[in-house]
């Protein structure tokens, strides 16, 4: 049985150590930067995850 996460690096990310990498975690959405993948991971529900990223892009689209 796999215990780790498969992580994804961002598309959006652009060289350097600045990205976040996402993974499906047991119905979960795990999230970590790439500069420490192995340090803290934030686990959230897609739920929560797309209320968030719904509010980032209309803030970033309002200016």
């Amino acid at each position: 049985m796999k215990t780790t996460p498969d992580w994804q690096k961002s598309s959006y990310c652009a060289q350097g150590e600045a990205c976040i990498h996402i993974a499906s975690d047991t119905g979960a959405i795990a999230l970590t930067e790439s500069g420490d993948p192995g340090g803290a991971i934030l686990r959230t529900s897609p739920t929560a995850l797309a209320a968030l990223l719904h509010i980032v892009k209309e803030s970033h689209d309002r200016g």
